[in-house]
């Protein structure tokens, strides 16, 4: 499925190379992506927030079998990771 027909907006910024080939095309380049700084910020921390929570072996793996333990774990993990770094300030 193409993103933009499934109404997903693009989070990250075209290549020049690529916004130079549609310029080319013309009608036919189809539509500029519409990217927007402030939800790649928003994108970048949820990226960063996940590769924080892969740090953790138990979560990473699943280790745990049930998924009422499994959801405990991300919760501890993720309060640390809130007091320990400021996340929510960052982008």
């Amino acid at each position: 499925m193409r993103y933009r027909a499934g109404g997903i907006k693009a989070t990250s910024p075209d290549r020049d190379d690529q916004n130079q080939n549609r310029v080319n095309k013309g009608s036919a380049g189809g539509p500029p992506t519409g990217f927007c700084p402030e939800t790649s910020k928003g994108r970048n921390v949820v990226e960063r927030s996940f590769n924080r929570l892969k740090n953790w072996r138990g979560i990473a793996t699943r280790a745990v079998k049930t998924a009422r333990n499994y959801q405990a774990g991300i919760t501890v993990a993720v309060a640390l990771i809130g007091i320990n770094t400021d996340l929510l300030n960052a982008a």
